[in-house]
């Protein structure tokens, strides 16, 4: 029995990530020339492991990085992956609970909200960085949003795009789903066998096979 559905946000929700990549490569560009491929170096971190791994100790550049970002983000567009609103009113008809869990921040969030205010109605509850002790791949954060819901893992279905996201609702110990708008269908399917483009006539009875 499925009783909740669990969405991380860029990538899953929103088709972001190719404005993402464009702004990491540039910050890549910029301060890590020597790293190739340095947008998908960090896909799926959040920005305090971004800054621990690749800025450490670099104080003035992680402020700056930070204020592009924030800037960024409130320009950015966010449109939904395709027939993600379709699925997600069916979610809500048939009274299956979900959350947004992700990795960003509150002040990403309220951007988000400014141009998308109807996605707080979509949601029963929206967990954000500020939310969880260790950032994916740990589960703490699927296991605390089941856990808000009073479900166990397996009565959950994530739904990620992102390695690391991918690797956490995997041990959290729901069923997954992979979108192949951040990584191919080939990469993906090393984590779950249930991989899709977009939420175009998805139903989750498939997950229940």
């Amino acid at each position: 029995m499925i009783r909740a559905c669990l969405f991380d946000l860029d990538g899953v929700v929103f088709d972001t990530e190719p404005l993402y990549t464009i702004f990491w490569a540039a910050i890549g560009k910029e301060y890590h020339p020597e790293i190739a491929n340095f947008a998908h170096q960090i896909k799926g971190q959040t920005l305090t492991e971004i800054y621990e791994k690749y800025f450490s100790g670099m104080d003035v550049e992680q402020h700056s990085i930070t204020q592009q970002l924030n800037d960024y983000e409130r320009n950015m567009t966010y449109v939904y992956v395709e027939g993600f609103e379709d699925f997600i009113q069916h979610l809500k008809a048939e009274k299956i609970l979900t959350a947004i869990v992700t990795s960003s921040n509150q002040e990403k969030m309220e951007s988000v909200f400014k141009q998308r205010p109807e996605l707080k109605d979509y949601f029963d509850i929206i967990l954000t960085s500020e939310h969880f002790a260790e950032s994916k791949p740990s589960p703490d954060c699927y296991l605390k949003a089941s856990k808000a819901f009073g479900c166990k893992p397996d009565e959950c279905v994530v739904f990620e795009d992102s390695i690391n996201g991918l690797i956490s609702g995997k041990m959290s110990g729901a069923r997954l789903v992979g979108l192949s708008t951040t990584n191919t269908e080939e990469v993906i399917s090393r984590y779950t066998p249930y991989v899709i483009k977009n939420f175009c006539n998805f139903r989750l009875e498939s997950v229940m096979e």
